[in-house]
């Protein structure tokens, strides 16, 4: 059947009409971004992707939402939309909906997603395994994570809030970035520095240890400084996000009892050459006792150049397999 796929962030809202069929997702449509701020609501936003392809739209939706998606009212963070799910029939005309956290959207895209649409990162360079945990960690604005369980072709996705457990230093640089962090934050997370805009916070503690005059930047341009390595410590700051990532990615690993990875996220793939030449595989398996398990766990990126799309499309296919 067909479904209204749709991925909103703060920014921008996307559109796109998949068919769905036997639980999976058959094919996506091309997408459509639309900004949030040009429309007045979720529903004016639905009717102009409507005009924009020219027809009546399906009947059913797959809504992916950056927050949390329970209770009777949705709200963004950086949008003023509200959506009440109990109201899309009524708004959307959509009489078949579902409406996820775009993080579980994710991990129903890892669950779907053809295997041309991984490379591989780190760790024995095989498929993901189709049985047991899969760990989805996406570094962005936040930092997203989610277990993805699967038996055979049978599949669960639990949304987790792994971005928020505490951020814990190996050795005397990531001291002083905590240190640097705990000035403005009584209790630091692993988001505050394994999110893109921690990228900030690793330069600025980097300058101050080095005694170094710095000027200060964005998060976009130290990413375009540090990867361009036309700034030696914008570089540097890189080198250090992408071993603390990989610290961050082999504890929620552990955690989980994972048998493979799957890093997400714009900023994933952005970085992805940079996270192949740094430390991220070392720090992955840098577990003591574990480290022969760790280097057993396939860690993958995920390509899929519309995974919240498609991933909102594979919820509503198992939530309506017909």
């Amino acid at each position: 059947m067909q479904v209204v796929a749709v991925d909103i962030g703060g920014t921008h809202a996307r559109f796109a009409i998949a068919e769905t069929g036997g639980g999976r997702v058959v094919s996506l449509g091309e997408a459509v971004t639309l900004k949030t701020a040009e429309h007045g609501s979720l529903q004016l936003a639905w009717e102009e992707f409507g005009r924009m392809v020219g027809g009546a739209l399906p009947k059913a939706a797959a809504i992916a939402v950056a927050g949390p998606v329970g209770g009777d009212i949705i709200k963004f963070t950086n949008n003023p939309w509200i959506i009440r799910p109990a109201l899309i029939p009524e708004k959307l005309g959509a009489h078949e909906y579902v409406v996820v956290n775009d993080f579980a959207a994710v991990a129903h895209a890892v669950a779907q997603a053809d295997p041309s649409h991984f490379v591989h990162l780190s760790g024995p360079d095989e498929a993901l395994p189709a049985r047991g945990v899969i760990s989805v960690v996406g570094p962005g604005t936040g930092l997203g994570v989610a277990q993805l369980w699967r038996d055979g072709s049978d599949y669960k996705v639990q949304p987790t809030e792994g971005g928020h457990i505490d951020f814990a230093p190996l050795d005397t640089i990531e001291d002083a970035i905590l240190a640097r962090l705990r000035q403005r934050h009584r209790r630091v997370s692993v988001e505050r520095v394994v999110a893109g805009p921690g990228i900030v916070d690793i330069y600025e503690a980097l300058a101050q240890m080095d005694g170094r005059p710095f000027t200060p930047r964005t998060d976009r341009e130290l990413w375009e400084l540090g990867t361009a390595g036309s700034d030696s410590l914008a570089a540097a700051a890189v080198d250090r996000f992408c071993l603390s990532l990989g610290s961050v990615a082999g504890d929620l690993a552990l955690a989980h009892g994972a048998t493979g990875v799957v890093m997400a996220g714009g900023l994933g793939l952005r970085i992805r050459d940079t996270l192949v030449r740094s430390g991220f595989a070392d720090r992955f398996c840098a577990k003591g006792r574990f480290e022969a398990l760790m280097a057993a766990i396939p860690v993958k990126l995920i390509t899929h150049p519309q995974p919240g799309l498609f991933g909102a499309a594979a919820a509503f296919a198992q939530a309506y397999p017909q």
